[in-house]
């Protein structure tokens, strides 16, 4: 088992055919391999789908020459002007069109950077052309909407199985190469938990290989008896015992431990605060679909819940 190197990186898929895709996107990016052309595009769905590997792929399978600038590291106006007009303002050695994917452009300020984008598609729109990857399309100003063709990595319900087994198959490929034991229903389980966040699962599956198998033994649940002692460190405000049950149980999906903590609040909280609790767990259960530290985030929740609401 080789740990070098992030599997998400090595088993990235270089064609369209190789992404696990709804049928209807994998023939709409395919009948832009066939013409030959691309035009702007805003890659909109939640994290992990596959937007950054589509636009990746498209580039490839045109012979484009591309570069790629992640919008919540190198988001200022500068950094942007300074790349984008160097690259954009050359003509392409192979004769071919110049691409820039701006990845997580939803992290670009809307009151300066994105105006400014503005600016450089204009510019440079004879000779380059510009993909968006975001997972929050209405973070992205209308004119910017305007100037790009929107595509959305949605998964329709009746996709979802043969995609998941597509997925099942992906992952069983990757571990048998890196000599890693597992059981089937394990990762089907895996699966089933983090679908369709594709990148996060193959994460998942390296950091759990490092033991050289993946069994139950990863599969930890929350239970009642252990959510009773996370409510006895939040009553008795033992925020470092609060803190020491959060590490202890990160392993778990963060979603189903705010929904744990949200449907025993009857049994734990007082009826008037509630309503309270309830608005607390929601604003901290939608910042989890992007946060950077699942671990900070619901630190951040119950310490909120310890201090503001009544416990009986």
């Amino acid at each position: 088992m080789n740990t070098d190197f992030l599997w998400v990186e090595e088993y990235r898929p270089a064609k369209i055919d190789d992404c696990i895709l709804p049928p209807s996107l994998k023939t709409l990016f395919k009948s832009f391999i066939k013409k030959g052309e691309l035009s702007n595009l805003l890659f909109s769905g939640t994290p992990g789908i596959g937007k950054t590997t589509v636009a990746k792929a498209l580039c490839e399978e045109l012979d484009c020459d591309w570069i790629m600038i992640n919008g919540s590291e190198e988001g200022g106006i500068d950094v942007l002007r300074n790349k984008i007009k160097n690259f954009a303002s050359t003509v392409s050695l192979s004769g071919g069109k110049k691409v820039v994917i701006l990845d997580e452009a939803d992290y670009l300020n809307p009151q300066s950077t994105q105006p400014a984008l503005r600016g450089f598609i204009e510019e440079f729109h004879k000779n380059c052309r510009f993909i968006l990857t975001c997972n929050f399309k209405n973070r992205i100003i209308e004119p910017l909407h305007s100037r790009f063709s929107n595509i959305e990595f949605r998964i329709n319900p009746k996709d979802k199985p043969k995609l998941a087994s597509q997925l099942f198959s992906r992952a069983t490929y990757i571990l048998k190469e890196q000599n890693v034991d597992f059981e089937e229903k394990v990762l089907a389980e895996l699966i089933k938990k983090h679908f369709p966040d594709f990148r996060k699962l193959i994460n998942e599956l390296q950091r759990y290989s490092v033991s050289g198998t993946i069994d139950a033994g990863i599969l930890v649940n929350v239970s009642d008896e252990n959510l009773k002692t996370l409510v006895t460190h939040l009553k008795g405000k033992e925020f470092g015992d609060m803190r020491k049950w959060v590490v202890n149980n990160l392993d778990n999906d963060p979603v189903k431990i705010f929904r744990k903590i949200y449907d025993n609040m009857y049994d734990s909280l007082q009826p008037e605060t509630i309503p309270h609790a309830v608005l607390i767990i929601a604003d901290y259960q939608y910042k989890s679909a992007f946060v950077a530290d699942q671990e900070i985030n619901l630190v951040a929740c119950l310490t909120e819940l310890m201090s503001q609401v009544k416990f009986k």
